[in-house]
């Protein structure tokens, strides 16, 4: 039987004993809001994102990628509205210098939702309910806009005009390279453009382990459309019938539960406004369902009015059960066609593309924008996996073979053996062309296998003695612990079988 699901900390102790993530410039007491991922968490992170990469660029003709700079124009930012919105809610403690973000604090303290609440709405529930200081209990600052961009200076003499700053999402460059994209990938409508990298947000209260940090990566998608065919969307029919949990901005303002839903009724009951914001809010849950993680820890939530950005005509929220409750995971926006007009207004560059069939110059839509924190996707993925068998006394981090950060160990039975270490290194070393491998010989065999449980090693390969006579070694599953015997010189048309989801005991001999 499992363990309750760990506290956001006891993960991020778990992370940081396995090598999968560590707090940043720890030697010096570190800095909040950054972290390193360690060996075995940088293998998980590049399997993330590239699975994601496969299955929205590599897998579709209608989406292509870019990698765009972390520092851009300043420009940039004072078109897309992030020079003079882009802020949280700051107050600070009129003692202790404390600082605290207005609506987490308001949150903790009264276990209420603040999203859309104003500057004066935070002001008020603050004076209402007496609230203080955290750390010494006393008085709290009037409440005060605080812009979260990271500047910097470009150049070697530090001016008003070499101010620069490091991107705090990926989204404008897309817009910013538009055209060129457009152009030179001969995209036609609807196509959308994506892109992994860094964003930069100077966070007043980084929290939660990797949930809210303050260097982060972004998986996103701008997809854009016809303005005249926002509804047209020729891939609807493939998740009609798919199934997610759903809270309408209606069923938040009448207290309603979330309630299981097919994008079908969404959008017959007009909950989902467009068929691509349906499709697209389907495919996101699915790509996460499909890589192992549980459909019932997942809903969208709709923004409610106040709480819509200055861009977006309708915004859902991806959410994960978080031990923290039900959090943001993916936003995904209809930005309409406000960003494209907003850096031709500020650049005096045309980023309309010509329709052939109107013949006219048209701006496109953005009807839906998917932004995935890739470190959120990585907790995810880990409290989704984790599990303690009580039956071995050890964790079993059972990652999806496609996202496990090592798929093959490979073992000696005993280390004072010299024929078996040689033999199993000689396999190891072939298998490691393949697939990323982990070769160990430190303690007895049970113990090598509980350590390669807990960071999610999805096969074991054991070399014994008999191995030296008949060329064949014993596969072990992470998942249950079930074993079969095969020749050597099948091995890795086996392996392969067996990461790719075929069950271990159809591929071979089974040993009891």
């Amino acid at each position: 039987m499992d363990k309750p699901k760990l506290t956001i900390d006891e993960m991020a102790v778990f992370c940081k004993r396995k090598g999968f993530v560590y707090p940043n410039s720890e030697i010096y007491g570190g800095i909040s809001g950054f972290y390193d991922f360690g060996h075995i968490g940088v293998e998980l992170k590049n399997n993330i994102k590239k699975e994601w990469w496969k299955t929205f660029v590599h897998e579709r003709d209608d989406i292509v990628g870019i990698d765009g700079s972390i520092i851009a124009h300043p420009m940039v930012w004072k078109a897309s509205g992030h020079i003079d919105g882009f802020t949280d809610v700051l107050i600070d403690c009129t003692k202790c210098g404390t600082r605290f973000r207005g609506d987490t604090l308001i949150e903790d303290k009264l276990k209420i939702l603040t999203a859309g609440m104003s500057l004066e709405d935070i002001a008020k529930e603050l004076k209402q309910h007496k609230i203080k200081c955290l750390k010494c209990g006393n008085e709290l600052s009037e409440p005060k806009r605080f812009n979260l961009m990271f500047s910097t200076n470009v150049g070697p003499v530090q001016t008003s005009s070499s101010v620069a700053f490091l991107r705090p999402e990926t989204a404008q460059i897309i817009f910013a390279d538009f055209r060129l994209v457009q152009e030179n990938a001969r995209l036609k409508l609807p196509f959308g453009i994506a892109q992994i990298g860094k964003a930069f947000r100077n966070e007043i209260s980084p929290r939660d382990f990797l949930f809210r940090m303050r260097e982060f990566e972004q998986m996103e998608i701008e997809y854009f459309v016809h303005p005249e065919k926002q509804d047209e969307c020729e891939f609807i029919k493939d998740v009609l019938d798919y199934e997610l949990n759903v809270l309408s901005a209606e069923m938040q303002k009448q207290n309603k539960k979330m309630q299981k839903m097919t994008i079908k009724d969404c959008l017959n009951k007009k909950i989902i406004k467009t068929k691509w914001h349906a499709y697209w809010l389907a495919m996101m849950h699915k790509w996460f369902v499909d890589l192992g993680a549980n459909s019932e820890h997942f809903r969208i939530r709709q923004h409610v009015k106040n709480e819509l950005s200055h861009y977006a005509l309708e915004t859902w929220d991806l959410e994960y059960e978080f031990p923290f409750g039900w959090k943001e995971l993916q936003g995904l926006s209809n930005r309409t066609d406000f960003d494209l007009k907003q850096h031709i207004e500020h650049s005096k560059t045309d980023l309309s593309i010509f329709d052939e069939e109107t013949k006219k110059k048209i701006i496109p839509h953005v009807i839906c924008e998917p932004s995935q924190g890739v470190e959120r996707a990585f907790l995810v993925f880990m409290f989704d996996a984790y599990h303690y068998d009580k039956s071995r006394d050890n964790v079993v981090l059972k990652l999806h073979p496609r996202l496990a950060p090592i798929k093959v160990g490979v073992f000696p039975l005993v280390s004072n053996k010299k024929e078996l270490v040689d033999k199993a290194k000689e396999i190891y070393c072939n298998l490691k062309a393949e697939w990323t491998c982990t070769f160990d010989v430190s303690g007895s065999i049970g113990r090598r296998y509980a350590r390669a449980d807990e960071i999610g090693v999805y096969a074991c390969v054991t070399v014994d003695f008999e191995s030296l006579d008949d060329e064949s070694v014993t596969i072990r599953s992470r998942d249950t612990t079930e074993q079969i015997r095969v020749k050597i010189k099948d091995l890795k048309e086996i392996l392969k079988k067996f990461l790719d989801g075929e069950r271990l005991g159809k591929l071979g001999e089974r040993v009891e």
